[in-house]
């Protein structure tokens, strides 16, 4: 079976690279000043998303795929000033970049800004001294995946269920710390961006309990392909990211956003501000958030997602089964990553260590 994969954020990238291994990577100082350079997640590595912007601009775009921002960043950092023109970046390490003296300001009045959905603009993040440094480009949700000829579908609108005896053993989890922490937060009635030390014993007693309900605790190909193959019925942490590109191999997939919430993942571009060819990355960022652009990178090859552009030019039945009519009332429920201090997350990565080793 074919299993398509996607994480939003760190963890996953470094393992979706293998993936998309066709696509050219950049050696330094040896692409042609008219090419684009562009530090990207693997869903842009798509031809379907690239040859289009490159016919119409008779460019190369040179691309290389990296396994989070730290990643993304350490690479900037061996590079040279201009060997990169444009990021792909989680929206909420846009000022990460921008602490550093990476990006350039994008010009608003020349993006999409008032086609996007709201509530993924992600201003606290992406809008540093009055400075727009970032624009979301595609978002989704770490929620709960599910096979819904194998489960009650109702039982999936309610975060309980992840710790009930009637799905013991029928459950994976999604082996990244911070969706899957939001979501037992969530469950426990916390706001995600509220966390602080004293939530992690209510914390940790919430993913102890998802924890004995679990079959398997794997990382992203390991844990989607449980729910793929029938292993599992639940996958705590899947999303539209998981379900959506596997629909027509496998209809019965699927995925909720529960009473109680689920975790927003945001991915965002950003132009480089030592950039060569900023004419050419300004053309780029505005060709990836027009409709047909939108389109192409929600159905990616390498993972889905939900565009930012609400005049993405999906299908009908792309959009059924990202549940694009529905997005209004799950941004309502839809809570942030935790966004941990560097103290707190490491108490938090030592919980989620303990709840892996707990028997």
């Amino acid at each position: 079976m074919t299993v398509n994969v996607r994480n939003p954020l760190s963890s996953l990238k470094s393992r979706l690279g293998a993936a998309c291994a066709a696509v050219a990577l950049l050696a330094a100082g040896g692409a042609q000043a008219a090419d684009l350079n562009a530090l990207i997640w693997c869903d842009h590595s798509d031809p379907a998303l690239l040859q289009p912007f490159e016919e119409a601009n008779n460019v190369k775009v040179n691309v290389k795929e990296f396994e989070g921002t730290g990643a993304g960043l350490a690479i900037v950092d061996q590079s040279q000033p201009g060997d990169w023109d444009v990021m792909v970046i989680d929206s909420i390490d846009v000022p990460r970049g921008v602490e550093k003296g990476l990006f350039e300001p994008l010009p608003e009045d020349k993006l999409p800004f008032a086609d996007l959905f709201p509530e993924v603009k992600m201003d606290k993040s992406t809008v540093v001294d009055g400075k727009r440094y970032g624009i979301t480009e595609k978002f989704g949700y770490n929620t709960i995946g599910f096979n819904k000829t194998k489960v009650d579908p109702a039982d999936m609108q309610s975060l309980a269920s992840l710790t009930s005896d009637k799905y013991k053993g029928k459950i994976a989890i999604y082996d990244y710390y911070l969706p899957v922490i939001g979501m037992a937060a969530l469950a426990i009635g916390k706001k995600t961006a509220d966390l602080s030390e004293a939530d992690l014993p209510a914390l940790k007693a919430e993913l102890l309990k998802m924890k004995a309900n679990a079959k398997l605790v794997g990382e992203v190909t390991a844990s989607q392909t449980a729910l793929a193959t029938g292993e599992v019925d639940v996958l705590v942490g899947g999303g539209e990211w998981v379900t959506a590109g596997l629909a027509k191999e496998n209809p019965a997939l699927d995925f909720s956003i529960p009473k109680e919430g689920a975790v927003l993942w945001s991915q965002s571009l950003a132009m480089f501000k030592d950039s060569k060819n900023k004419d050419m990355a300004l053309k780029f960022i505005q060709y990836i958030l027009s409709p047909e652009g939108q389109a192409r990178l929600a159905t990616s090859s390498c993972y889905w997602g939900m565009p930012s552009n609400k005049k993405a030019a999906l299908t009908d039945e792309q959009k059924k089964i990202l549940r694009f009519d529905e997005q209004p009332g799950f941004l309502a429920r839809a809570q942030a990553y935790p966004a941990p201090n560097a103290d707190l997350d490491k108490k938090m990565q030592d919980m989620w260590t303990e709840m892996l080793q707990a028997q």
